[in-house]
């Protein structure tokens, strides 16, 4: 259960899947930006920070939940049309939405105190979305699952997510950087769309390790 290893599988999936992968997330992703443009427009630059949550918690529960439910099916040899994922992501919206919203407000709280208790919960809750979609568990128990599952293997989900999300990060902040702050819609949007889209691979990481973890937990 190297993180390498891990990261290795992970992008032998996406290369072998990243048409459907596209075709599937994308529009929610774009949507996604769009929404939220059109909200930071409206409301100014100096809003709070909830609007930017309740944008997410409309769109973001249906293209990761899609994700996880399509990464499953594959895992399986399946082959589900995105109609079908998407369906089965749609009836689980209100209580993805719960979970992320939970979660959430989890990590920020944690964030603001020093910082470190939301890196801790960043990892802990890991697997509260793969419980959720993929055992059926409600929130609570969802998150309560990811807490044990967690538990000997803190320092490997720290690493695997730390390895995505450090240079996507980066990536983020220095595409936002080669833009003048005026630029148009299309360019903002685009570039939002781009950088969320490349974040999924992260929830390809850690559904390869929610599995390998899982199978030794019944083994």
């Amino acid at each position: 259960m190297n993180p390498l290893t891990v990261l290795r599988d992970s992008l032998y999936f996406i290369q072998r899947n990243l048409g459907q992968v596209i075709t599937l997330c994308l529009p929610l992703v774009i949507l996604e930006a769009v929404l939220q443009y059109v909200v930071d427009d409206a409301v100014g630059p100096n809003a709070s920070q909830g609007y930017a949550l309740i944008v997410g918690l409309l769109v973001y529960p249906l293209y990761t939940g899609a994700l996880i439910v399509f990464l499953d099916a594959r895992s399986r040899g399946e082959s589900p049309s995105n109609r079908d994922v998407l369906a089965r992501a749609l009836s689980l919206w209100p209580k993805f939405a719960l979970l992320a919203a939970i979660s959430t407000l989890l990590i920020v709280l944690g964030l603001s105190m020093f910082f470190i208790p939301g890196i801790y919960l960043t990892v802990v809750l890991a697997f509260s979305e793969y419980n959720l979609v993929l055992r059926g568990q409600p929130p609570l128990t969802a998150i309560k699952s990811s807490l044990i599952m967690s538990r000997g293997h803190f320092w490997r989900i720290f690493v695997c997510i730390l390895a995505v999300m450090g240079p996507l990060l980066l990536l983020k902040q220095l595409s936002f950087s080669l833009v003048p702050e005026d630029t148009n819609a299309v360019v903002t949007v685009a570039l939002e769309s781009f950088n969320s889209f490349l974040q999924l691979f992260l929830s390809v990481v850690l559904f390869r390790l929610f599995m390998l973890i899982s199978e030794k937990s019944d083994a």
